[in-house]
């Protein structure tokens, strides 16, 4: 793994109220073995004292910087913190962590989300020794029972449904590493490669998602433009994963909606127009009976849409942006 020490990396996260968790998640980030070059923490106007929180951690920083150094023998990390005056949501606060580095690698890393000492040197080593590898993530596991998976990787149905694969499962299940559709936006390793080479109009993810399957959008525009994403059962981190465990009904509709809206937008964009035809034929029964459960108990989310056509002259333009990206690149393949 010393081969790789000079790749730089910077870890960006994105809190909201997230005053519970930000001191451990960010103290595993100062134990890891391969030196950091900057941290990024975004606030988003959070009303718990997560940026009080954080600005407490700073200054330890500081004052024990001399003391780090000569324990770690590299130079302390840069932090960065930026604070916003709105919730500005997760995919625009990400694009401005990402401007704000200019690191050969980028960590994604939520608050509630702890690593062991060796997560990053991992995934930077498998990406280095496969420069195809645009994106990386570790075996995620639940906090609250580490014997259970929280993640090892995104998967996608043919109806374009996105999930957490092995999610609740026995993590001794999974330990063979590989490729993967993706990687989970909660503890994500993209190289500035792919960020660069995927990004449309400058972002990364889309702002217009503001939350929630911005990752899987990433995943599936990367996958389209022939980057890969791995699976490294060495890598470990335990995720909270509160929002899951509280059902649908501990999510405010606004949550609701975006998650349910996001997915037609991802479609919108990324869908080949050679295969529009049998996805939408795969998903019809899925989305027959999903659409009747809604219409019955929660019609409030499918006041979503307006978001969605508010949005269509710029998923229209996207869309055309990545499709020509990738008839391009498959003509230069050919």
């Amino acid at each position: 793994m010393n081969n790789n020490i000079n790749k730089t990396v910077s870890v960006h996260i994105v809190t909201y109220n997230s005053a519970d968790d930000i001191e451990e998640c960010l103290t595993a980030v100062l134990a890891q073995n391969h030196p950091i070059e900057r941290i990024v923490v975004v606030d988003n106007a959070s009303a718990d004292g997560c940026a009080d929180k954080v600005r407490e951690f700073l200054n330890r920083i500081e004052a024990d910087e001399a003391e780090r150094q000569e324990k770690h023998s590299v130079h302390s990390p840069s932090l960065v913190f930026l604070e916003n005056k709105t919730n500005t949501g997760f995919a625009p606060a990400h694009n401005q962590a990402i401007a704000a580095t200019q690191t050969d690698y980028v960590l994604v890393l939520n608050p509630d989300l702890t690593l062991e000492p060796d997560y990053i040197s991992r995934l930077i080593e498998q990406m280095e020794a496969d420069l195809r590898i645009g994106s990386a993530t570790g075996k995620l596991l639940l906090k609250a029972d580490h014997s259970l998976v929280d993640s090892t990787g995104l998967w996608m149905n043919k109806g374009r449904r996105a999930f957490d694969r092995g999610a609740g499962e026995q993590a001794a299940q999974w330990l063979e590493s590989g490729t993967v559709f993706g990687v989970s936006g909660a503890a994500a390793m993209y190289s500035r490669r792919m960020i660069e080479a995927v990004s449309v109009d400058g972002e990364f993810f889309d702002s217009d998602f503001f939350a929630y399957k911005e990752d899987v959008d990433v995943a599936w525009r990367a996958s389209l433009l022939g980057w890969q994403a791995y699976y490294d059962a060495e890598a470990i981190g335990y995720h909270e994963r509160g929002w899951k465990t509280s059902g649908r009904s501990g999510k405010s509709m606004f949550i609701r909606r975006i998650s349910y809206i996001n997915r037609y937008k991802m479609i919108y964009k990324n869908e080949p127009a050679r295969t529009l035809l049998p996805t939408f034929l795969y998903s019809l029964p899925y989305e027959v009976a999903a659409h009747g459960y809604m219409l019955l108990k929660e019609p409030k989310l499918i006041q979503a849409w307006t978001s969605f056509f508010a949005q269509r002259r710029n998923l229209k333009r996207k869309r055309k942006y990545i499709q020509e990206k990738v008839k391009s690149l498959k003509g230069r393949q050919n």
